[in-house]
């Protein structure tokens, strides 16, 4: 599994015309699964992202997490982050899993993330056309991926 995780001030997902999600202040989760990905790649994603040090602290310093200061997450399915771009011009998505397995793991995904948060994680609607709105705060990006755990 490979994220994008941005610190945000506020960030929303809109379908067809209608806010699916929105949330304050936390963390923007874009998500790709790979075909290879498992319930092991969730559980270290999920305990990584709640623990993540990246909101400042009453010195100015990044280390609280979206735990630590009560945030809020919003996860949205990005198939997109394993588009290989070694062939020509236009991307091929051929690690990306399909959606019989990247629709149960992406679900899990975002239940297990809420519990580890201890609230509801917003989401939007695999395979959706989406809108997504943020205010990256900082800004601060980070990229995890499963497949570099070491």
């Amino acid at each position: 599994m490979r994220v994008v995780i941005q610190r945000v001030t506020e960030a929303s997902v809109t379908i067809d015309g209608v806010c699916k999600s929105q949330i304050g202040t936390g963390l923007l989760i874009l998500v790709g699964i790979e075909t290879e990905d498992s319930k092991e790649d969730i559980d270290w994603l999920c305990k990584k992202i709640t623990g993540l040090r990246i909101f400042d602290d009453e010195k100015g310093v990044m280390n609280r997490s979206v735990l630590d200061i009560d945030g809020e997450i919003l996860v949205i399915s990005q198939f997109t982050l394993h588009a290989s771009t070694k062939k020509g011009n236009r991307p091929s998505y051929i690690k990306a899993a399909k959606h019989e397995i990247s629709v149960p793991l992406y679900e899990q995904f975002c239940r297990e993330l809420s519990c580890s948060l201890g609230k509801e994680v917003g989401t939007g609607e695999f395979g959706a056309d989406m809108k997504v709105k943020l205010l990256n705060d900082g800004p601060v990006t980070i990229v995890m991926d499963t497949k570099n755990k070491e």
